[in-house]
């Protein structure tokens, strides 16, 4: 259904985005420096529960764009691509994001999940990511439109969960040192921009060929 050469571009591309530290991943680091990696594995579980209603809306909302005409599909692709380039700029021109030690009392478990499924599903930024992001592998001459981009999701989802996992252990056992580190902050942010940006202006010269 999806080309296998795109199929290896958008893991390479969602593998770069993973790896760069953003506010999901600083929400998830916080909760572990602060009450274990246990409490960062739960905030991981409800951040990515939550990607799941987002993708389920962007495959379904965007499906019947994008299979609408060949403009609109362009007309998607070309914004999506924009406003990656956005978040790129917007991360290099604002100032640091907030210190991993601005976080909340010891919770349980429970809440920890219930805290960051809410965090995600009501954050707009998360749905315009996936409506921006998947719709750039997506080919319709390849077949269901929906299908293809509920199958990206899922990938990503499920390297979401290994990566954001892995700093949730990370930051748990490492967590003294990563509190209130402000070179850390500084190096995620022009990290980050660099990478939105690039990803952006690729989505946007050499996207998947439109039939």
């Amino acid at each position: 259904m999806i080309d296998t050469s795109q199929l290896i571009l958008f893991v390479g591309a969602a593998f770069v985005l993973l790896i760069t530290p953003g506010p999901a991943v600083l929400f998830i680091m916080a909760r572990s420096i602060d009450q274990g990696r246990a409490a960062g594995i739960a905030s991981v579980l409800g951040i990515e529960v939550a990607s799941l209603v987002h993708v389920t809306a962007a495959a379904f909302g965007l499906s019947a764009v994008l299979m609408s005409s060949a403009l609109a599909f362009d007309v998607v692709k070309y914004l999506g691509a924009a406003y990656l380039i956005y978040l790129g700029l917007h991360k290099l021109l604002t100032k640091e994001e907030r210190s991993a030690e601005q976080t909340a009392v010891a919770q349980p478990r429970s809440r920890l999940f219930y805290q960051g499924f809410l965090v995600n599903l009501f954050n707009p930024k998360t749905a315009l990511f996936f409506f921006a992001f998947l719709p750039q592998f997506v080919d319709r001459s390849q077949g269901s439109v929906t299908l293809q981009i509920l199958m990206l999701g899922m990938i990503f989802m499920g390297m979401a969960v290994c990566s954001d996992s892995l700093y949730a252990l990370l930051a748990g056992t490492l967590g003294n040192w990563l509190r209130g580190n402000l070179k850390f902050l500084r190096g995620v942010r022009y990290f980050s921009g660099g990478m939105y940006i690039v990803l952006g202006l690729a989505a946007a010269f050499a996207g998947p060929k439109k039939n």
